[in-house]
This record gives C-alpha cells, structure tokens and sequence, in this order.
C-alpha cells in the first residue's frame, strides 16, 4: 500500500544522506519534496501541514545541523513524527465483561463482513476468546448466509437467521444468545450501503445505543483514499468510532488514509487487513508501518508471522533432514508453502530494509508469486517416487511432468536446478560449514536474476 509513498521519500532521502552538511534551505527543499509526496499519496492537506510544521523545526535545530550525520538525523525525525501521526503504540481492542459486543459498521464493498469473521478468528485464535458473530444486515441479498459460510470456514459460532427480523430485533436475539452461551465477545456486522446517507447513520446509532458496544469498529477500504478519510469523518461524528480496520492494504493504494485517519477522527487504526484468507489480518503497530514507509523494514513482523505460521514439528523434521544432508522435493514443497503463508516472495522481500530503492531492479529479475505456485504445480505432477528421488528425473520424465504442470521443460530445469543448490546447501550446513554462496542468489532459485544490492543485514 505505501509503496508510491516509499520511492517518493527514498529519493528525497538518499540526496540527504550524500550532503556532509545541511543548510537551512537544504532541510527546506527536502521539506518541500516531502509535502509533495504526501499530497500525491492521499494525504489530507490539514495533516500535511501540520506534519511538515512538527518536521521543520526539529530539523533546523543546532542538535541536527552540528551532527555528524545531519541526513540520517532528519531521516529519524521524520521516522518520530509519522509514528506520532499514525499514533504512538498498537492499540489493543477494548473487550471488558462477557459478552462485550464488538460493532463493525462502513460502507458498502469494504469488505466488512469478511472482516468480521478474519477479527472472530484471530480473537478465537490467538486470545482463546469465545466468539458469537452475528448479521445485522438485512438489506443486501445474501449477506447473513455469507457471514454463515465464513464463520464455518473459520469455526466460529454465528447466530441462526430468522426470516423477517429487522436489525434491533436480530442484535437483541444476539445478545441474548451471547449470554446464554457463555460467549466472551459478539461481532455484530451492521449493514453499509454504497454511500454515506441518512437512513445507514440513523440505523447504525438505533444498535450502538441497544447494545452499548465495548468497540464501535470502523472498516474502511484503504484504496478509495481521500474518500475513506471522508468516510471516516462522518461515521465518527455521527456515531463515535472507537477504531479502525483498514482493508485491501495490499493493493496499489497510496497509503494516505492511513497516515491521514488517526489525525481526522482521533481514533486509532488497529487492525491491516491484507488478502482474502481468513488470517490476513495482523495487528497495527504505527512504528512498524513507519519503518515500511521510509525503508527500513519490518523485520519484527516478519518474524512474528513466521512464529505462527511455521510449524514447529515440520520445523523440527527439516532440521534433522539437513543434519543427515538429505533434502527431496516433498521438503522443498514444503518450504514453497511457508513462504505463500509468509505473505509470498514479495511480501516477505518488502518487509526488509533498504529493499524500496531496488524495486524496479525485482521487478525486472522476474519475482514474482505465481513462480512459487507454477513451481508447486510442477512438483505435483511428479511421481511420489519422482518426490522422494529427483535424480530418477531424466528428459522424457521432465516433458511429462512439464505437460502434467501446463509449463514448458525449461520451468521443469530450473526447478530442478533449484532443488539441486538447496540440496548442496543443506549437505553442507549439515557438515558443519558456512552456507555456500549460491549462483544467481534468491532470484536464480526462483527462476529469475536477482540483482544485486540487496543489503545482508
């Protein structure tokens, strides 16, 4: 989402870093380039005035231009104030005595009601908490059967539909049910239309005052930009927002409703919502996503998801399969799957530092996800015996597991290729050496050539 933000200050940056010093107009200029890049980003103009007023005169001061490094000095003073803008801690969801209802309310196509069942999950997940989920919506075909579906695909419990009900009645039937059944929280999806009008706001009011939410959560769609600020705004001074999830961050957008919203409404954003599957969602930490955004990094979150999504005892096999040496092409399927659940090759290339200023360098390498999933293709179409043995793989053996994958043999080469530097790899490591250096680095592996400059860190 903040990648036209991120090359835009990469390039305002790097001219700092090369000056030994800065002047006044120097630190102005740079200013003026930020002001540019946040206006292009979505940013809404009072928050970009009030940021560069918070920069400037931090950066001028006499602890900056004395430094020995007065660029990386403005660099960490931009770093400090986009955190304050986006909010100074992850907010945690304010759930009290059981059943604490949680209300998800927005528009129309944000993608709430999906959101709802990604929050019961993570709540039922991660904090062991019982969730009842609940739809509110009564207007659009099919919504309370959608929100069925995804609470059986995600195993929580959802409130049976009863033809007729209007929203009070179905919030007050799902608070009943709560109680009785011992639920810790309710998520109660309202219905959204496709615009902000009074017969949405009126309805919306009537549930908060019934049901008294611990959360009223707002779930805003992070690529309509400045609209979702406007958004936003209204749903806070109509109704009071105590959060907001933003969704599709993994789009093309160009993350200025995320640096413009807690500035709007005052309310915290707590939740990034990134992709269709159930756990793609993940916690906000405005330092984190501060780091994204001048390129240097997440690596904090990519380890925590690696904590969950990695499995221990797969984890633990592999290992003893690299002490003996040995590594077959079940082992490297298995790895291609970590990483999809990784967030893929570009997820996890984007959450490390300095990767921003070498993004049209990967884009011409080829990296790309659905090379991961060509390659799981290929390694499907093989035999088991074809899995546990790669050296069985002659000419013919490639041709048809190239027409059983749909690719061409060359595909089918440079998997095998792949396979073969991991294997020497992990013979290697197994004896106790230092991890070989493999031709073409990570993007010769994933069939491409990774440029280099990618920093070791």
């Amino acid at each position: 989402m903040f990648e036209s933000l991120q090359s835009r200050l990469g390039g305002v940056f790097d001219k700092l870093r090369g000056r030994g010093a800065l002047t006044e107009a120097d630190v102005d200029a740079a200013l003026g380039e930020v002001r540019a890049a946040l206006t292009e980003a979505d940013v809404a103009l009072p928050v970009v005035k009030d940021f560069i007023e918070k920069v400037r005169p931090r950066a001028i001061g006499e602890n900056v231009i004395r430094s020995v490094s007065p660029g990386q000095q403005v660099i960490k003073i931009v770093h400090d104030v986009l955190v304050e803008t986006l909010g100074e801690k992850n907010e945690v969801l304010a759930i009290g005595s059981p059943p604490a209802p949680i209300l998800m309310v927005g528009l129309q196509g944000s993608g709430k009601t999906t959101t709802s069942a990604k929050l019961a999950l993570m709540l039922q997940s991660r904090e062991k908490k019982r969730v009842l989920m609940a739809s509110l919506d009564t207007t659009r075909p099919a919504a309370m059967e959608q929100l069925k579906v995804l609470g059986e695909q995600a195993g929580v419990a959802t409130l049976p539909i009863m033809p007729g009900q209007g929203p009070l009645d179905i919030a007050k039937r799902a608070m009943a049910s709560a109680k009785v059944g011992g639920y810790d929280a309710l998520i109660l999806d309202t219905a959204g239309r496709q615009h902000v009008d009074e017969q949405l706001m009126a309805e919306v009011a009537a549930v908060k005052a019934l049901v008294s939410p611990h959360e009223t959560l707002l779930v805003a769609d992070s690529l309509t930009g400045q609209d979702a600020v406007n958004i936003a705004k209204s749903f806070n001074e109509r109704v009071g927002v105590s959060g907001i999830i933003l969704t599709r961050v993994d789009g093309d957008g160009r993350g200025g409703a995320a640096l413009s919203m807690r500035s709007v409404t005052g309310a915290p954003i707590k939740f990034l919502g990134a992709g269709e599957k159930l756990d793609a969602l993940e916690p906000f930490f405005p330092d984190r996503v501060a780091g994204r955004i001048l390129d240097m990094g997440d690596v904090v979150s990519l380890v925590e998801r690696a904590a969950e999504t990695i499995d221990k005892a797969q984890a633990e096999k592999m290992a003893a399969k690299m002490k003996k040496g040995t590594f077959d092409m079940n082992d490297l399927q298995t790895q291609l799957n970590q990483m999809k659940k990784l967030g893929g090759m570009k997820g996890v290339l984007g959450m490390l530092p300095g990767v921003g200023k070498i993004k049209d360098q990967l884009d011409a390498a080829g990296i790309d996800d659905k090379v991961i999933t060509r390659q799981d293709a290929i390694i499907k179409s093989m035999t088991k015996a074809e899995r546990g043995d790669p050296d069985l793989i002659n000419g013919s053996r490639r041709k048809r597991i190239a027409a059983g994958a749909g690719v061409e043999v060359s595909e089918v080469n440079k998997l095998l290729k792949m396979h073969r530097q991991m294997s020497d790899m992990m013979k290697k490591m197994g004896k106790g050496g230092r991890m070989p250096q493999m031709p073409g680095g990570m993007g010769g592996m994933f069939g491409g050539g990774m440029p280099p400059g990618i920093p070791r860190r």
